[in-house]
């Protein structure tokens, strides 16, 4: 598989399929390209003849490997890496953390990324900034004692699975894929927790001149369309949109036409 070299040396893995103008696709918590049959595979598909598609292993997933200390200037260098093996220009698009990760990627590299499409970056503005550092020093001591397996049961419970579906999901032949990925679930903590340093969006999102659509579904959890508005309102260039009839777990059938149209490399189908 191929891979890139990040700047502090460690190895991205990633798939490259289509031609065209290049797009990264950034994912969410616990996905990485061994788990993920139902988002970026079709994605990849529907945007191939459009645009030149990678999917990668966030690093400390599949094929991408980890260094400490971690940051989330690590994982922007990330895809600086992979920005630059596709020639150094891209779109970009972030699903839930992931558009959190790709909005932070814009604003660092403001010249170099042409256009983002975010879904629902998980910004919950009614929860304090404290609520999010806590939660994220809480992973962190996880991480730092090697409990990849309690650092992924933590982040499954709290984003609603019950204690009875994770035990059995525990007991699938599904759980090492995602247990292995377990430790980088603090990364996508440490996202979120500075991104709400403050009750405002951080200044350094408005280095992201370029069009930015953040989306959100209206079958989602209740946060998330003011999530959604919270992280638009910091940007000088960004447009909202709800998806009818769509949850977190989005039909990327759906979601690639929005994508190509916002791009500027589509048109409108009117029936």
């Amino acid at each position: 598989m191929p891979q890139v070299i990040s700047k502090d040396g460690t190895a991205i893995g990633y798939d490259l399929v289509g031609s065209g103008p290049a797009l990264i696709l950034v994912a969410g918590a616990t996905q990485y390209r061994a788990v993920d049959t139902a988002l970026a595979p079709v994605l990849m598909a529907q945007l191939s003849s459009s645009f030149t598609v990678i999917n990668y292993d966030r690093r400390g997933r599949g094929e991408s490997g980890d260094k400490w200390p971690h940051a989330v200037a690590r994982e922007v260098e990330d895809i600086a890496a992979l920005l630059d093996m596709a020639g150094g220009e891209a779109f970009i698009f972030g699903m839930s953390s992931g558009a959190v990760l790709a909005l932070e990627a814009a604003a660092a590299m403001p010249r170099k990324i042409k256009g983002a499409v975010l879904y629902e970056p998980p910004i919950d503005p009614a929860r304090s900034g404290d609520a999010y550092r806590y939660a994220h020093m809480q992973m962190a001591m996880l991480a730092a004692q090697g409990l990849a397996s309690q650092m992924m049961s933590g982040f499954l419970q709290s984003v609603g699975m019950s204690e009875e579906t994770l035990d059995a999901f525990k007991a699938s032949p599904a759980w090492p894929a995602y247990e292995a990925a377990g430790m980088s679930v603090e990364h996508d903590y440490r996202l979120l927790a500075d991104a709400r340093a403050h009750d405002t969006p951080p200044d350094r999102w408005q280095n992201a001149i370029m069009p930015v659509l953040v989306i959100d579904g209206d079958k989602s959890l209740p946060f998330m369309a003011a999530g959604a508005d919270w992280v638009a309102s910091g940007l000088h260039n960004a447009e909202r949109l709800t998806l009818a009839d769509q949850a977190h777990q989005v039909d990327p059938i759906l979601l690639a036409p929005v994508m190509t149209v916002f791009y500027g490399f589509g048109t409108v189908q009117v029936h």
